[in-house]
């Protein structure tokens, strides 16, 4: 498969300066440049995108991020090395890039568009799908001055989204707005990826990235660590940025997190409500995770996923996304998950369980791959990950 985007050996160079000759003035007077020195926020970075691929970028608060996706735009040019992009690029970058302040929506609609190279016509057709993605109906005839940043970013990743680009950059946008706008960013993205177009995101959205992508670069300081797929790179990126806690005992996994909240125990129960490591497909299966705040936390997520051994997620559920919402906590408390008819078939998975902000780009408590429980298949001997119910008929 060709490469959309091939990124060879860049190099991006700053000057970090300690005094600033204002004038011509203070330069003859100082005789002398004012002085720097060079920091080099991208160093030796090389990767390839194939076309179509969804494409990660990973790295803590000044690894390079941002920087690599503005290269990747045209915005910025590299000191050393090359970008190649083959395919018409959008990019959402900033909170309303492009945007005038004083115009209103409708106007800026046709102003930003015209930016990421639509031309009016285009945006005539597509201008009532663009407003209704964005879900500001009511707020599109007044000045964006007025908007909040979650209605300027809706409008901004909408008008980008129904440009139909072949290339689309996305940085730090798929945790903004409400979990509608969120759900449908997502599934815009997913549409995208079936369209086979190329995107490329960079998020502290782990969970997102993971779920979207199936390959990440993971940047530090500049430097690319790790290239490779999604669920790999993060585990070692997330190992290696956060502190990692004392495992306990039933730990079989590697965990994480800020620690402002902790998981205390995660307990797999029976149709008897008693701790076991093994279940019959199609029988209950309850997960029950303690925890215990050290601070107030406001709108805490637990969120749980199962997985087989090779590392292939078979569910991911969290408690905001299934209605359960836990508005403070500080102190101990406790999350049940119930499946009334285990659906997995004959093999070993995978529990892994986290304590998030809504948006679940804070982890203040990942504990990947923390348990692990067997399924023993009965009355049935379909083959596979999960049991579908069938029904087979000879005409």
């Amino acid at each position: 498969m060709s490469a959309a985007i091939t990124v060879d050996g860049v190099w991006k160079n700053f000057r970090l300066y300690h005094e600033r000759n204002q004038f011509i003035k203070a330069a003859i007077l100082r005789g002398r440049r004012a002085r720097y020195e060079e920091f080099w926020a991208l160093n030796d970075v090389s990767f390839e995108i194939p076309h179509g691929a969804t494409f990660g970028i990973v790295g803590s608060n000044g690894s390079g991020k941002s920087t690599m996706l503005k290269c990747l735009a045209g915005i910025l040019f590299p000191d050393k090395g090359s970008i190649t992009t083959k395919g018409r690029l959008a990019a959402l970058l900033e909170l309303g890039a492009g945007f005038h302040p004083e115009l209103s929506g409708r106007e800026n609609v046709f102003l930003n568009g015209a930016i990421l190279g639509m031309t009016r016509k285009e945006l005539e057709r597509r201008y009532t799908d663009i407003v209704e993605f964005a879900g500001i109906e009511r707020f599109i005839d007044s000045p964006v001055r007025n908007y909040s940043n979650g209605m300027i970013v809706r409008l901004g990743f909408a008008i980008a989204a129904h440009v139909d680009p072949e290339i689309l950059l996305i940085d730090e946008i798929l945790s903004v707005g409400d979990q509608t706008f969120q759900r449908k960013s997502a599934e815009k993205i997913e549409e995208f990826k079936r369209d086979g177009r190329t995107i490329v995101i960079v998020s502290h959205g782990l969970s997102q990235v993971q779920q979207l992508c199936e390959n990440v670069a993971w940047l530090d300081k500049g430097i690319l660590r790790a290239v490779g797929p999604a669920a790999s790179v993060i585990a070692e990126y997330t190992g290696d940025t956060y502190e990692v806690q004392e495992e306990s005992e039933t730990s079989i996994g590697k965990r994480w997190g800020s620690g402002r909240v902790s998981i205390s125990t995660i307990e797999l129960l029976n149709k008897n409500s008693q701790p076991s490591e093994v279940f019959d497909n199609g029988s209950p299966l309850t997960i029950r995770v303690s925890y215990s705040s050290h601070v107030p936390i406001n709108d805490l997520v637990v969120s749980i996923r199962i997985s087989t051994l090779s590392g292939i997620d078979v569910w991911k559920g969290t408690s905001l996304n299934n209605g359960l919402a836990i508005s403070k906590t500080l102190g101990s408390g406790m999350v049940s998950m119930t499946i009334p008819q285990l659906p997995l078939l004959e093999g070993c998975y995978l529990v892994s369980a986290a304590l998030t902000n809504p948006s679940e780009s804070t982890e203040f408590d990942h504990w990947q791959d923390c348990y692990k429980f067997d399924v023993h298949q009965v009355n049935s001997l379909d083959e596979g990950i999960v049991a579908l119910p069938t029904t087979w008929r000879a005409e």
